[in-house]
């Protein structure tokens, strides 16, 4: 496959790889479930080697920016998987091959197929070969921090109260659905409102309005 240094002994373990469960039971997903604890091995392996000054919780929040789904998806689209993926009708008209979660399991389980194939040095190898630029490339470790954890911190540093963070409605569809949170800050009364598809998300979108806020005021 273009853009990974691979050839299969066993063809067969890349078409499984490839095939979404919406074709039927001989799918992906127990290969995304191997592949998922390769990747997070090696990636774990690579920053504790590479990053050898960098505290547990730096570790650990570096890890999760290079593991997270939409960076394994934009991996994915630029080894040009979505093409190669085997799906049922409806999520081929529906555009599932562009699907960040579809492109990201797929990604774990091609990992998971190599394995199997050849080994855990050959898993390695792709692995090393795909995230060690993106390890370079990391932030620092105050911008790897989500802005719920960066606006708490900042406030307990200044001795000021946590935010309140309080749902306020939710919209749409159960498979559409927009949640809408506040995030208030108790003792100046300062209160943003942010939507997202999830409650915690909504909750990280009214965190990072409330430190623009305060960078605007030159607070932070």
């Amino acid at each position: 496959m273009a853009g990974i240094d691979y050839r299969f002994t066993h063809p067969d373990l890349l078409q499984q790889a490839l095939t979404h469960r919406s074709l039927g039971s001989r799918n992906n997903e127990r290969l995304e479930f191997l592949g998922d604890s390769v990747l997070n091995l090696v990636v774990t392996s690579r920053l504790f080697e590479l990053k050898p000054d960098a505290p547990e919780g730096d570790l650990s929040r570096m890890r999760a920016r290079l593991v997270r789904g939409t960076s394994l998806a934009d991996i994915a689209s630029g080894l040009g998987l979505g093409k190669y993926l085997n799906l049922g009708g409806g999520e081929l008209k529906s555009g599932g091959f562009r699907r960040a979660s579809i492109l990201a399991d797929a990604f774990e389980a091609l990992l998971g197929a190599i394995f199997l194939d050849g080994g855990f040095e050959a898993s390695k190898s792709v692995v090393v070969e795909l995230f060690d630029p993106l390890i370079e490339r990391l932030p620092d470790a105050e911008e790897l921090k989500d802005p719920k954890t960066r606006l708490q911190e900042w406030l307990q540093a200044q001795s000021r109260p946590i935010p309140e963070y309080e749902l306020q409605r939710e919209e749409g569809a159960d498979h559409a659905k927009k949640f809408h949170v506040s995030c208030r800050l108790p003792d100046d009364g300062t209160m943003v409102e942010a939507s997202g598809s999830s409650r915690r998300k909504a909750e990280q979108a009214a965190a990072t309005t409330v430190l623009q806020l305060l960078q605007e005021k030159r607070a932070v």
